[in-house]
């Protein structure tokens, strides 16, 4: 997102954590109902553009939003989109970026609640790793198709994979992102989910990829070096993958620093190309 997008988000998700913030909301219940308005204005694009019509005033949009939403979710959700339709958005997609964004964030809330926020974000990424290494899984879990026949074998193929393995949130968190994946690859969206469960932490992530397991010593001291390297605490999500032969590579964003062998010999390779 960008400019009044931008700005419009973070003014959200600073309403967000007020509300849920010490008080006996519901977070997850709150999660279900920003994902019920996620996914009506994810079909109803007229609707989703007089939400966001700069050209109309902001508190005529909050009350249409409070008119249709009454009822059909929760006093905490209406509040919320209707102060967020309040607001400017580059785009009117934006609008419901957001929305999706602050479902999974209410999600990650419950987990923060009852301390598995850090197993979460763990589970996550294995989770996507599993995905990665399974082409089967991958097409099955990625399957085209808006047919409720077609979301509901996702979301008993997740129960399947997740139940009893994972934590709630985990398995609600993919079941959401599988059924309504809204256009992203699955990589891109687990990956997504990751980054916030990592954000929430006040940490950046950075995955690490080495021919063998580290030691505990070995992570200590690469995490030690990140966050010197950023400026901030890094979330390590270790991968082993035996063909990088040796070394280290990791990733934070789109910034890659590679010091695995396989990578050496690639570019020496290059070299004599030339």
């Amino acid at each position: 997102m960008n400019g009044a997008s931008r700005e419009a988000l973070a003014a959200a998700r600073e309403r967000l954590d007020a509300l849920l913030d010490g008080t006996s909301a519901d977070a997850s219940q709150l999660a279900d109902d920003l994902a019920a308005v996620t996914a009506l204005l994810d079909r109803e694009v007229s609707l989703r553009r007089v939400l966001t019509d700069p050209a109309q005033p902001g508190a005529a949009k909050a009350q249409l939003a409070g008119r249709l939403l009454d009822g059909r979710v929760g006093g905490e959700a209406v509040d919320l989109v209707s102060g967020m339709v309040r607001s400017r958005w580059s785009r009117a997609r934006d609008l419901v970026d957001a929305l999706e964004q602050l479902t999974n964030l209410a999600e990650l809330i419950v987990a923060e609640r009852d301390g598995t926020l850090e197993e979460v974000e763990d589970e996550l990424f294995r989770f996507g790793r599993t995905v990665a290494s399974s082409p089967e899984l991958r097409a099955a879990l990625g399957a085209k198709g808006s047919d409720e026949s077609v979301r509901t074998a996702k979301a008993r193929l997740v129960g399947r994979l997740l139940a009893g393995r994972a934590k709630p949130t985990t398995e609600r968190l993919v079941t959401r992102l599988v059924t309504h994946p809204r256009g992203r690859s699955l990589d891109g969206g687990l990956e997504a989910l990751s980054k916030l469960a990592a954000e929430r932490r006040n940490r950046s992530v950075a995955v690490v990829t080495s021919a063998v397991p580290l030691s505990d010593e070995q992570k200590r001291r690469l995490g030690a070096a990140l966050a010197k390297l950023y400026g901030r605490e890094m979330h390590l999500n270790l991968d082993v993958d035996p063909s990088v032969l040796g070394g280290v590579s990791v990733r934070v964003g789109d910034e890659v620093i590679n010091g695995t062998i396989a990578a050496r010999l690639e570019e020496a390779a290059r070299r004599l190309g030339g």
